[in-house]
Order: C-alpha cells, then sequence, then structure tokens
C-alpha cells in the first residue's frame, strides 16, 4: 500500500461553514490534516475547538500561507484579502467561500498563474456547475439565475442600505435587486456568493443576469438556474436550509466545503 500524502489544512474563519468544517477534518478524513486556524475572538475558537494550541496552532490570517498546503477562507468579505494574498503569492491551494470577492480582487488570478497556486472554489450552495462549466466548453447564450429568501436573510446587505430599501413588516415576495451578477456580489456581499461561482463557470460575471427577491413567505434560500446554450437547456433549483448561526448561509455550504476537500485526496472523483 502506498502511503498517502497529508495534504496540512488551515481555515481562516470558524463562523457557520468554518466550524462545521473544522469538527469534520477533526474527527478524520484521511489525507487531510487541520494544522491551523485564524480567527478573531481567540477564546470562543478554542472553547468551540479545544486542540487549538494544542495541535492546531492559531495564527492570523498571512501566517495560514506559512503552515498550510491548503487555506480555506471564510472571513467577512472585507477581510478577505488578508488571507487570500498570502496563499496565493505562496503558490498554496486556495478555497475562498466569499466568492463574490474574486470579482473584485481578479488580480489572484494572475498571481496564481505566476507562483503555482490553485485557486478552488467549492459549488457551495448551489447545483449544477459541473453542467455549467461543461456548457461553457461549447456556448453559452445566457444564464440567469433568480434567487429568493427569507427578509432576514437579506437585512443589512450594503445594497438595501444605500438604497433605502426597507424589509420590516414585509408580507409579500418583493424583488429587491435586478441586474448582473458583478453588481450583486458588490451589493450583497454576503448574500450572492452562488452568484459569482455561477458566473465564473459561465458566462462571468457582466453577463451572467440575477434578481434577488425577498421573500416571507419561504423559510429556505432558494436558487433557481435558467440556461441556454448550444448543448442544452436547462432549469436548476434549489432549497437550501439556512443554518443556525447565520441565515445568510446554507447548511449544504459546510458540506459542499467538506466535499471539495476531500476531492483534492480521493482516490475516486465523481464529477467534472
Amino acid at each position: 500500500m502506498v502511503d498517502k500524502p497529508i495534504l496540512r489544512v488551515g481555515l481562516a474563519g470558524l463562523g457557520a461553514v468554518g466550524l462545521p468544517v473544522a469538527r469534520k477534518l477533526e474527527a478524520g478524513i484521511s489525507g487531510l490534516s487541520l494544522v491551523a486556524v485564524s480567527v478573531r475572538d481567540a477564546s470562543k475558537a478554542s472553547r468551540a475547538l479545544p486542540r487549538i494550541g494544542q495541535g492546531i496552532a492559531l495564527v492570523t490570517p498571512a501566517e495560514l500561507a506559512d503552515q498550510c498546503d491548503v487555506v480555506v477562507e471564510g472571513l467577512p468579505p472585507a477581510q478577505f484579502r488578508s488571507v487570500a494574498e498570502p496563499a496565493v503569492r505562496s503558490g498554496r491551494i486556495f478555497m475562498p467561500l466569499s466568492v463574490g470577492q474574486l470579482l473584485e480582487h481578479d488580480d489572484l488570478v494572475a498571481l496564481a498563474r505566476q507562483t503555482g497556486a490553485r485557486i478552488i472554489v467549492p459549488t457551495g450552495a448551489l447545483l449544477g456547475l459541473d453542467a455549467v462549466r461543461a456548457a461553457a466548453e461549447g456556448t453559452i447564450h445566457s444564464v440567469r439565475m433568480i434567487t429568493r429568501k427569507p427578509p432576514q436573510g437579506l437585512e443589512g446587505a450594503p445594497y438595501l442600505v444605500a438604497n433605502n430599501i426597507s424589509l420590516k413588516g414585509l408580507n409579500t415576495a418583493k424583488r429587491v435587486f435586478e441586474g448582473s451578477a458583478r453588481e450583486g456580489a458588490r451589493g450583497f456581499p454576503a448574500n450572492v456568493n452562488v452568484a459569482a461561482a455561477l458566473s465564473l463557470a459561465g458566462i462571468g460575471p457582466d453577463r451572467t443576469r440575477l434578481e434577488i427577491w425577498a421573500d416571507p413567505t419561504v423559510d429556505r434560500n432558494m436558487h433557481r438556474i435558467e440556461v441556454e446554450a448550444d448543448s442544452a437547456r436547462f432549469i436548476l433549483e434549489i432549497a437550501n436550509v439556512p443554518s443556525t448561526e447565520n441565515p445568510r448561509t446554507g447548511k449544504i455550504t459546510a458540506l459542499s466545503t467538506i466535499a471539495c476537500l476531500r476531492g483534492l485526496v480521493s482516490e475516486l472523483r465523481v464529477g467534472t
């Protein structure tokens, strides 16, 4: 039997996604080892993961790149570059969860080309990215995404604040945004990373169209994708259960990240 090399994993953030990922790694995934985390609240992190300081190092975002082969980013969007740039500059595997920030920091892709780093985006709370990527090898004519979320999952979004859009007392569905995926990622940085991932898999953030609805009649984060291509026409729908810790994030996002990490070391990988 050939010994499998161990990939050292570092997590930036232990929130609604980072903590479940950390616990799964701690439980054991062959070929992966959690060696470092970077968090704002060290005492809270230590309560959640008692091995911090005893096998799991507590470091700054930049230091993750020094100790880890794989760096998973799960920070507030404003802190994205503090972990992304060092990881990419050091030639690491960088796994961003704030995918919308890649649209604002696309120079990182060119930097990865120079350093040999890989930027791998988990599918997250979406579905069908394999089909979109396959269709993009041919010609995609249009991609449209419609997102519906409970109002509390959209509250505080910069676009709503800037345009004085209130969701309080909403009793019917209200469309709060229509535009490109790039514009949506800027206006709703904590809400529509899925739209950014979709745009990167397909025809880009400026041609991918996005609608966002605040809908008090739903209790899940719902996404509908409509794709028209020369190879296929398809419609994809998913209704994600919001995480307990953060209603803006679906529970499946953490599971998708775990599956993506497992795919780095698995002997069998299914999907494009």
